[in-house]
C-alpha cells in the first residue's frame, strides 16, 4: 500500500539548513524533527505532516569528536553470506555526502511507508547552489 497525505490543510513549506561548520548530528536530528513536522502545533504521528527540506554545504560539516569520522560505520548487507559491507562516515562525505546525509536522517524517521515519503522530502547539495530557489520562501 502505497502512502498519500489525505488532509489537505497540512501547509508545506521549504526550508533551507546551511550545514558549513556545524555538527553532523545535531543537523541530521534538526533535519529529522522538520521531514516529521514535529515542529508544529498541529502535529499527528500518524500522518505526514512535515516540510520540504533542503541542505546546502554538506560536504562542510563537522563531527563533534577528533577520529568520529573515521569510527563511525554504516553497513549493507546483499542477503547473502558474508556480503557484509562497511564504509566509514568520512569516506560518504568525501565520495556521496548526500548518501550520507539520507543514511543517518533514515535512521531517525519510522521504519514504515510514511518514513519512505518523508525521507523523499530530503534534499541535499555539496555546494551552496541550489535548484529549489523558487519553492524556498524562507531559510533557516
Amino acid at each position: 500500500m502505497k502512502f498519500t497525505n489525505m488532509n489537505p490543510t497540512v501547509e508545506r513549506n521549504w526550508v533551507v539548513i546551511d550545514a558549513e561548520n556545524k555538527i553532523f548530528g545535531r543537523v541530521v536530528s534538526e533535519i529529522a524533527t522538520i521531514l516529521r513536522g514535529k515542529n508544529k502545533p498541529y502535529y499527528t504521528p500518524n500522518m505526514d505532516c512535515g516540510d520540504f527540506v533542503v541542505v546546502i554545504n554538506a560536504d562542510k560539516v563537522k563531527f563533534s569528536k577528533e577520529n568520529k569520522a573515521e569510527d563511525k560505520k554504516y553497513y549493507r548487507h546483499s542477503g547473502y553470506f558474508g556480503s557484509v559491507k562497511e564504509e566509514s562516515a568520512k569516506k560518504l562525505l568525501n565520495e556521496n555526502p548526500e548518501k550520507l546525509f539520507k543514511l543517518a536522517t533514515r535512521g531517525m524517521l519510522p521504519k514504515t511507508s510514511l518514513g519512505k515519503a518523508q525521507l523523499k522530502k530530503l534534499k541535499v547539495y555539496e555546494g551552496s547552489e541550489h535548484p529549489h530557489t523558487a519553492q524556498v520562501k524562507a531559510s533557516k
